[in-house]
């Protein structure tokens, strides 16, 4: 089998080999293992007429059940030193779908041998949240010929989710006996989650060519010197550095003025006391969708993207401050990110402090939240986080009011309290009720952000303006 999209099939064998006696006996014993009930219905009413006309005397009876012991057992053992040669590939278009979406598998049968095969039952292994197993009849494959076939596949729910092992199961024209003859390989469907588009809001230290806020910085050590690198084939050698060139024994130029990409940290909360409920309906499946959207969105508008969980873990996690580095188009970025949250859960953490002190660095731009129940600690963990990004935008779910499926009135005291704490420490908070949609709660935020007017500035850039 080959890898999702792969050019070429992996050839299969699926030829019983033939190896001492024990073999033989074990691939006898798996032989009769098959018989169907028809074959089985067969054995016993020869195995009977045989003892019955044993008793009665009767030769004719006798050779009734001879022939319909004999013909289950010879069926078997036909089937059993069948030998096909034949080469199965899958591909999945795409490999990366989003929760609700359908995919199609493609399978393809090559029979390589110089013989045709006879009757294949086709059968690919797949999980029950993907829909019934897939089955194909194939009709007689000649010598070099191909079958190929399809089936679609969805799931509401995100995950990683195995495809294969493909089977094919061989049968007597008789329908006496069937073998299962397996492949080894398996490809994965990886379900991500919903991503929703976002209108477009003003933002602040973005990267040339995404809007007005560009930023160009010199790798700078003090006043007096620049940080050099080494050289490269096709450097002016006017911007050799002598200084540095002597100190390090081989040639070194400065460093040129480097574009900087404006920074955005989306900090996804999932801690397991912070949800209730669960399903695709939930608030944390909301939560995780919200995150999707913002991230491809920030990636789309030029942005240096991070994700950020409350267990400290950063993605892409590239370099020390685990942004997406220069080297990494934003396609990359965006999918190691999906696939991330496509297996992201629950976590045992009861807190946020670490996610905290991952922001340590200050300097973080834009930091988008999406969190859920808050103590009044967590909340002052929250907070101080607004002291080390340039603007900050919350948005507080109330898992209480989602797992009783509330239509959205005003959010109770305690969520009303948590926004006022985290309004007061800088943060434009917004609280999201059942059924809102990213894209409105996205323009809410806006206005309210525009009604306060701009936070004080930190000395940061890449905020939310």
């Amino acid at each position: 089998m080959t890898a999702p999209g792969g050019p070429a099939a992996t050839r299969a064998d699926e030829d019983h080999g033939t190896g001492g006696d024990a073999g033989d006996k074990s691939g006898l014993r798996t032989a009769l293992a098959g018989l169907t009930t028809r074959g089985r219905s067969f054995l016993a009413a020869g195995v009977a007429a045989a003892v019955c006309a044993y008793v009665l005397g009767q030769s004719d009876l006798l050779r009734v059940g001879l022939l319909l012991a004999a013909l289950p057992l010879v069926c078997a053992a036909v089937l059993y030193r069948t030998r096909y040669r034949v080469a199965g590939s899958r591909r999945l278009a795409p490999a990366r779908v989003p929760a609700g979406s359908e995919a199609r598998v493609h399978l393809r049968m090559d029979n390589v041998s110089r013989l045709p095969t006879g009757l294949l039952m086709l059968q690919d292994r797949v999980p029950y949240v993907l829909g019934p197993r897939p089955r194909f009849v194939l009709d007689r494959v000649e010598a070099g010929g191909r079958r190929e076939v399809s089936y679609r596949v969805r799931s509401d729910l995100r995950g990683r989710y195995p495809l294969g092992p493909l089977q094919l199961r061989l049968s007597d024209p008789f329908g006496m006996c069937e073998l299962t003859r397996s492949f080894s390989t398996y490809d994965t469907l990886t379900v991500v989650p919903r991503v929703e588009p976002l209108p477009s809001v003003r933002l602040s230290g973005e990267a040339k060519g995404y809007g007005d806020g560009r930023q160009r910085s010199l790798a700078l050590a003090g006043e007096d010197d620049v940080i050099p690198r080494g050289y490269r084939y096709g450097d002016d050698l006017r911007r050799v550095h002598w200084r540095s060139t002597a100190r390090y024994g081989e040639l070194m130029v400065r460093r040129e003025e480097q574009p900087q990409r404006a920074r955005c940290t989306v900090l996804l909360d999932t801690r397991y006391l912070a949800f209730h409920g669960a399903g695709p309906d939930s608030a944390f499946e909301w939560a995780v969708s919200g995150t999707a959207s913002v991230l491809v969105h920030m990636l789309e508008r030029g942005f240096s993207v991070r994700l950020l969980t409350d267990t400290g873990t950063s993605v892409p996690g590239e370099g020390s401050d685990g942004f997406a580095g220069v080297s990494q188009e934003s396609a990359d970025s965006a999918g190691i990110m999906m696939d991330t949250l496509a297996v992201v859960d629950h976590s045992d953490g009861a807190g946020l402090s670490r996610a905290y002190d991952v922001l340590r660095g200050g300097h973080e731009g834009l930091l988008v939240a999406f969190l859920g129940d808050l103590d009044e600690e967590q909340a002052a963990v929250v907070a101080k986080m607004r002291q080390r990004s340039g603007a900050a935008v919350a948005f507080v779910l109330d898992s209480v009011a989602w797992a009783r499926g509330a239509d959205g009135g005003a959010p109770v005291q305690r969520t009303e309290e948590r926004l006022r704490m985290l309004r007061e420490a800088g943060w434009t908070a917004v609280a999201v009720a059942p059924g809102r949609s990213v894209a409105a709660l996205w323009e809410q935020a806006d206005r309210e952000r525009t009604a306060v007017g701009p936070a004080p500035s930190t000395g940061t850039t890449g905020g939310w303006s």
